[in-house]
């Protein structure tokens, strides 16, 4: 092999690394300390291009609150459904890190849904339930959400083969945690399997088949009562 040809050789391939690399580098998608102020404190005014399904489900009253480089969410008492609020984002493996505040009694769902997958209800696909005793990781898409078994549970029809189904879709993982404290929250999505660490330490890992859905397109944090969290970050890998 000749001098030049060796060398647009090398050329060549240093090109196809640097491109390789780029195209499996890590993608920051969202990145938010929710250090900004409302113009009205009477409004819900979150910003960074988040939304809450307040208007709909809570008579427009505010359920959701920047206080203190915070973002708190609170059900209000006319709601006729938990607080979700949502970011648009596009991914099928991610990392999702950010802090956390809940009570006695609370429980905070990352949710992650594709409002086009019409399989299911509400383009639920798979969420991590966190409590402070429990962390439950649950396949909606295949279980529960999937629209034939949410109607059989609306209508009351569910078989005791559908619940026996709908147990294998998620797994619970006890914790122990201090109610009203801030705590460190990892969610990381690799294919067909949710892992959930807290505070640095791994809680437990689930892999079932909705987990590994194509087009994840939202992000929606779920609040049964009161929630807090901050510091969001969500990595596209």
């Amino acid at each position: 092999m000749t001098r030049n040809v060796r060398r647009s050789t090398l050329f060549s391939i240093g090109i196809a690394l640097c491109l390789t690399t780029g195209l499996s580098a890590d993608t920051v998608l969202l990145k938010d300390n929710f250090d900004r102020q409302e113009t009205d404190d009477s409004q819900e005014q979150v910003g960074g291009k988040w939304s809450t399904n307040s208007k709909a489900r809570a008579k427009g009253n505010k359920q959701v609150d920047l206080i203190d480089g915070a973002m708190r969410m609170t059900r209000h008492e006319v709601a006729d459904h938990g607080v979700s609020v949502a970011h648009d984002l596009q991914f099928k493996n991610a990392e999702i890190s950010m802090r956390f505040r809940i009570g006695q009694g609370d429980e905070l769902g990352i949710n992650i849904a594709d409002m086009k997958e019409k399989s299911v209800h509400a383009g639920h696909l798979c969420v991590a339930k966190i409590r402070l005793n429990k962390v439950t990781i649950i396949d909606l898409k295949t279980g529960r959400m999937k629209k034939e078994m949410r109607d059989k549970a609306q209508n009351k029809t569910l078989t005791a083969d559908d619940r026996k189904l709908i147990k294998t879709k998620e797994k619970a993982f006890p914790i122990k945690l201090t109610a009203d404290t801030w705590n460190d929250l990892k969610v990381e999505i690799q294919d067909d399997t949710m892992t959930v660490s807290i505070n640095g330490k791994e809680v437990g890992q689930f892999a079932s088949a909705g987990i590994d859905h194509d087009t994840k397109s939202r992000l929606r944090l779920a609040v049964a009562k009161d929630a807090w969290v901050d510091d969001i970050k969500v990595v596209r890998k």
